[in-house]
């Protein structure tokens, strides 16, 4: 029911901390039909109404703790704005 400070819990096997837990994040996917006929490459689904339906993994300090899990999604507007929203910049290597 609150955020924590940034470190505050060991990292996981890929030495990332707080990959999720503090807010929900925007994905660059789109809100499809599901996982069947999804990329199995890892690219982001870009087909279907984006603007509209845009994808959020995860769960925010706010949420039911079944919610604050990687796999948990939501959809919404594109242009949604909430205190337990954001997105995590990333980089491929």
């Amino acid at each position: 029911s609150k955020t924590v400070p940034v470190g505050g819990y060991r990292p996981n096997a890929f030495g990332l901390h707080d990959v999720h837990g503090n807010v929900s994040e925007w994905t660059l996917d789109c809100l499809d039909t599901g996982y069947v006929g999804a990329p199995n490459d890892g690219a982001p689904v870009t087909s279907g109404d984006c603007v509209n339906n845009r994808i959020a993994r995860g769960g925010g300090f706010a949420e039911e703790p079944a919610r604050v899990r990687s796999a948990a999604r939501s959809a919404g507007p594109q242009i949604t704005r909430q205190r337990g929203l954001g997105f995590r910049v990333a980089r491929a290597l």
